[in-house]
């Protein structure tokens, strides 16, 4: 047993990107596989959370018996409404967290982020914040008291946070619109074309 958990969310609407951002293609795999592969290996299980269309992401996730999805029928209200969800599945002692828009999340980030010891650990790159943050299951329990109208990332301001310097660019690169969607598409058939 690991005791390493990961909360992804996945239940928001995808309305910038003018598709089901989950299930778009990315070198032959979905944009939430991708987001997912990094992590995996290293968790006991990762805990997905769904909303809308998320019969789409039982259908792309039903292969990896480490999934567990969730949904949270409150999607409509926003993300910490879904941070909410997935903090009060998570039961390891140390918790990676992303939004399920962050594809390019490589293994060795997160295999970085759990050799430091700290309650809440964000990954920089040139200065920049970016994902997955490491929680720990104290963190997440406390998350759960905030009120519904707060946000992580305010609660992770107030809390205090220790931050970890990485060459991995792929933690600040989210997909949020077309034109991200293209230029990701674009890194990861370079990237292939490298390996």
């Amino acid at each position: 047993m690991k005791n390493i958990e990961a909360v992804v969310l996945a239940a928001g609407y995808s309305s910038r990107a003018g598709a089901f951002k989950p299930g778009l293609d990315l070198g032959g795999k979905t944009v939430i596989e991708r987001c997912l592969e990094g992590m995996l290996p290293l968790c006991d299980r990762v805990i997905v959370v769904g909303g809308y269309q998320i019969e789409r992401l039982y259908q792309i996730l039903a292969q990896y018996p480490s999934v567990e999805i969730v949904l949270n029928r409150r999607y409509v209200e926003g993300m910490f409404s879904s941070v909410k969800v997935g903090m009060s599945q998570a039961k390891a002692e140390r918790i990676l967290f992303t939004p399920g828009d962050h594809p390019l999340i490589s293994q060795e980030v997160c295999r970085s982020l759990l050799r430091v010891d700290g309650d809440i650990v964000i990954p920089t790159f040139n200065g920049r914040k970016g994902h997955p943050v490491l929680l720990t299951r104290q963190i997440a329990q406390e998350i759960l008291l905030e009120n519904d109208d707060s946000n992580l990332r305010d609660y992770i301001q107030k809390k205090g946070y220790q931050t970890l310097a990485v060459t991995d660019e792929g933690i600040l690169i989210d997909l949020d619109t077309k034109e991200d969607y293209q230029r990701i598409v674009e890194r990861v058939r370079l990237t292939r074309g490298r390996g």
